[in-house]
């Protein structure tokens, strides 16, 4: 005959069985109903959630039948405290999953991808945040809970908070750092001035917001570099935000040539390069004379294109286009340095030859 510890094995391995298979078998009929309704948004979030809730209801189902068994005095560890970890633990992981899974769900509405983006870009950087900052409390609450279940620990915290205002002291200088860092953090979640896969100029770099947590910020260069900076850097000191209310973008282009040079002609040029383009947005065509220098005129085109990226390539496509434009039709306009000797009479209402001038 078996005795009272293989038992009380035997029934823990068998309430655990059932009650692990039992939970999951029930998910995953739920799951089935799911896909058959098509609502990928809930699969994803009860996929999340299986793992935690299996294991708690297996839980569950030791806790009911421990009243059965006689295991305090045959054991050589505390089983009431063991279930008491197990279950902090798993509800700490359950809590965890399922913030995460609101979060999906929540932004499930909000695509980044689309070009007019600013309020997705908005939603997905506060519940991100938020969801960080959610974790980081849940984690602390069940580590405390956890740490204050051993009687050991416990009396000591208790007979600690005697002498806390020397601790706390001391704590709060060298906390102070993070602090302020997660402090920062709620300030950028709440106000915003930079939100996700925001265009931004940082260091003389220009890069997109890649990630925001708690503590820095990611923000990636254009040419595939990760820029690291502490989350207090976008409080305290000043950068460039190309897309904090819209996307759009204006790009401009400076083209330098001869006094001589018929500027009407390069504005009816660059009206053709934009018709021409997919990158230009329709809104802005402009061409001035910003400056006239010793030698030459200084021409800037100004553009517009629907964010930052189209706009770079529209000021590359505009600029090469033009410059083309000025050699195929008035090379002789192109800059140049003009050399007059005295004994050189000058005919004002004559044009002057390119034989009397000198590059």
């Amino acid at each position: 005959m078996f005795d009272n510890n293989y038992l009380n094995a035997l029934v823990l391995i068998a309430g655990l069985v059932v009650g692990f298979f039992g939970a999951h078998l029930i998910i995953r009929l739920i799951k089935h109903r799911l896909h058959e309704k098509k609502d990928a948004g809930w699969i994803q979030t009860l996929t999340r959630i299986t793992r935690p809730l299996t294991f708690l209801a297996a839980l569950l189902v030791l806790l009911s039948i421990q009243p059965l068994m006689d295991t305090g005095k045959k054991l050589p560890f505390d089983l009431q405290h063991l279930y008491t970890l197990l279950t902090i633990f798993l509800v700490t992981w359950l809590i965890i999953n399922a913030i995460r899974s609101i979060r999906s769900i929540l932004l499930r509405r909000y695509n980044l991808d689309t070009k007019d983006n600013l309020k997705a870009r908005k939603m997905h950087t506060q519940l991100r945040v938020f969801e960080r900052i959610l974790i980081a409390m849940v984690l602390v609450i069940a580590i405390g809970i956890a740490l204050m279940s051993f009687d050991k620990i416990h009396k000591l915290g208790v007979s600690l908070l005697a002498s806390a205002g020397i601790a706390g002291i001391i704590i709060g200088f060298a906390a102070q750092k993070s602090i302020g860092l997660i402090l920062a953090g709620f300030q950028i979640a709440i106000t915003q001035p930079i939100r996700l896969e925001d265009v931004v100029i940082v260091e003389n770099e220009w890069g997109w917001i890649e990630e925001i947590t708690l503590t820095y910020v990611v923000v990636r260069i254009w040419d595939k570099r990760r820029l690291i900076l502490p989350i207090s850097y976008f409080i305290e000191k000043p950068f460039q935000n190309w897309t904090r209310t819209t996307a759009e973008i204006l790009g401009t282009v400076f083209i330098y040539v001869d006094y001589r040079f018929p500027v009407d002609k390069m504005r009816e040029a660059l009206t053709e390069i934009l018709e021409d383009t997919d990158l230009w947005d329709g809104q802005v065509n402009v061409l001035q004379v910003t400056d006239a220098k010793e030698h030459t005129l200084e021409l800037r085109a100004l553009v517009s294109a629907a964010d930052s990226p189209t706009a770079w390539d529209l000021r590359v496509l505009v600029r090469e286009k033009l410059v083309e434009f000025v050699q195929k039709n008035y090379p002789e306009y192109l800059p140049q340095t003009r050399v007059l000797f005295p004994e050189q009479k000058i005919n004002p209402e004559k044009e002057p030859e390119a034989g009397e001038e000198k590059s």
